[in-house]
């Protein structure tokens, strides 16, 4: 069963139980999964535990947990945490996923005590983090010195995004991710969220000094974003080609900041004198 330990409106109950169908299931959806996943399954090993931030429907802890891995999986929305609860039950994982109602941004009524192995996050939902600092700061004390946080983010690049756009003559739309501040999304009727499309250099000064930054792959560099789906329903073939392709091109320097979502890799520091003379 899914611990609730805050409640409140958010805005992805709106689509909460729709999400699968509309991303999860969908062919670019399971394209970009995979591509994670596999950098999911490089970083966490039976046994470990580890901390899922915006847990969405589950997938992701339950493709780990099929591994041996303990994971408590937090998201904001209530309504995505009873979605996981489910799957969780389903499959038979309840004694190593552990669902909960948590805000980002609140981090620190998790608990540090053990810390965990590794952190990671899916798919931007540290994009609709205000204070990056600040959370950075709250999720280095509960990790193990030498522990990964493997973080997808939307970036500000997005190639694909600006040439669909720009196609349609939507000069708004193709640009948004650079206007400063980020910009307010719609979600669903009368849900919205403010979205901020962080660059790599950024990532790297806002969880500065607690973590080192280890890596960065793109994600749906060729693959398009999700909202393209129509066009790789109809284009099976070429989905599978720029799948293929991200392979070969989600590491380049240059061509990996293009994609729709940024992975980057991060090792929490080992603790320094200062930190430990602050705690």
């Amino acid at each position: 069963m899914a611990a609730t330990q805050q409640v409140y409106a958010a805005p992805f109950d709106a689509v909460a139980e729709r999400y699968d169908e509309a991303f999860t299931l969908s062919g670019i959806g399971q394209a970009q999964r995979r591509a994670v996943r596999n950098e999911l399954a490089r970083t966490f090993r039976a046994g470990d535990r580890a901390l899922e931030i915006g847990c969405g429907t589950g997938v992701d802890a339950c493709f780990l947990a099929e591994r041996g891995v303990r994971v408590v999986a937090t998201d904001s929305s209530s309504q995505m945490v009873a979605v996981t609860a489910r799957r969780v039950q389903q499959e038979g994982l309840g004694k190593l996923v552990h669902p909960i109602v948590l805000r980002a941004e609140n981090l620190s009524s998790v608990g540090a005590n053990p810390l965990f192995d590794g952190v990671f996050s899916n798919f931007g939902a540290l994009n609709c983090v205000d204070d990056l600092p600040a959370f950075a700061d709250s999720l280095a004390r509960l990790l193990k010195p030498g522990a990964s946080a493997l973080l997808c983010w939307m970036g500000p690049y997005c190639a694909w995004e600006m040439l669909w756009y720009l196609a349609e003559g939507n000069t708004k739309k193709a640009f948004r991710r650079l206007k400063s501040g980020g910009v307010t999304a719609r979600i669903a009727e009368a849900a919205f969220v403010r979205v901020r499309y962080p660059s790599v250099k950024e990532l790297k000064r806002a969880f500065a000094p607690d973590f080192r930054l280890k890596s960065v792959k793109g994600i749906g560099v060729a693959v398009p974003p999700s909202y393209v789906e129509p066009w790789a329903r109809r284009h099976p073939h070429m989905l599978q080609i720029c799948e293929r392709a991200d392979i070969a091109f989600s590491r380049i320097p240059g061509l990996r900041i293009l994609a729709d979502h940024v992975l980057v890799r991060l090792e929490r520091r080992q603790t320094g004198p200062e930190r430990e003379s602050q705690e």
